[in-house]
């Protein structure tokens, strides 16, 4: 296992069409999403919840996305409900993370679902540490409500995150990443007249 600081450099997203067998096994998933759930988490509320897709769940449930993508996009071209049948396939093992976020008297909302990012982010990582590689999608399935519903995700909630866990079938390479120095600004007091 890398250390830390190698991890956060190294960490990659794979497309989720190069990401194959093998997958993470049922020990090592849960391990992954114990290390997810180490995040911030004001007034741990534990403000999120994961749906595991694997083996032919991933396809059963591809094929229910792709029906309703078509009876709500009925000029859709049949590769793009082709796209949505079979988007959950490549990757061995699909974790929705699921934004459980309520209003609640002292949390906001809004800070309980950038706690389900930061699971989402965890889980990534986790893969990663564990020599897999991730890539962290949403489409369709996040944003409709009959897909949510479909997926077992209540009106409450949000899908925040489908992460696709596999082995990279083709070499991972880096991408250019934003200069850091470039998006700092560094706060200083107004000047007293």
């Amino acid at each position: 296992m890398p250390d830390a600081l190698t991890l956060l450099k190294t960490r990659k997203s794979v497309n989720s069409n190069f990401l194959g067998p093998p997958g993470p096994t049922d020990v090592e998933l849960a391990e992954m999403l114990s290390i997810a759930v180490h995040v911030p988490d004001h007034g741990k509320l534990a403000p999120w919840r994961f749906i595991v897709l694997s083996g032919d769940a991933r396809g059963e449930a591809g094929e229910m996305i792709a029906a309703l993508f078509k009876a709500k996009n009925p000029e859709a071209p049949a590769a793009k409900v082709e796209e949505e049948r079979t988007r959950l396939l490549a990757a061995p093992l699909i974790v929705i993370v699921v934004s459980t976020a309520a209003p609640h008297v002292k949390i906001p909302e809004w800070e309980q679902v950038l706690s389900a990012g930061n699971v989402a982010l965890s889980l990534v990582f986790a893969a990663h540490a564990l020599g897999y590689a991730a890539q962290w999608r949403t489409g369709f399935m996040g944003y409709d409500g009959d897909a949510r519903r479909a997926l077992g995700v209540a009106d409450s909630e949000r899908i925040v995150a489908v992460i696709h866990i596999g082995t990279p079938t083709v070499p991972v390479v880096e991408r250019p990443r934003p200069d850091a120095s470039k998006l700092v600004t560094r706060w200083t007091p107004p000047r007293r007249p």
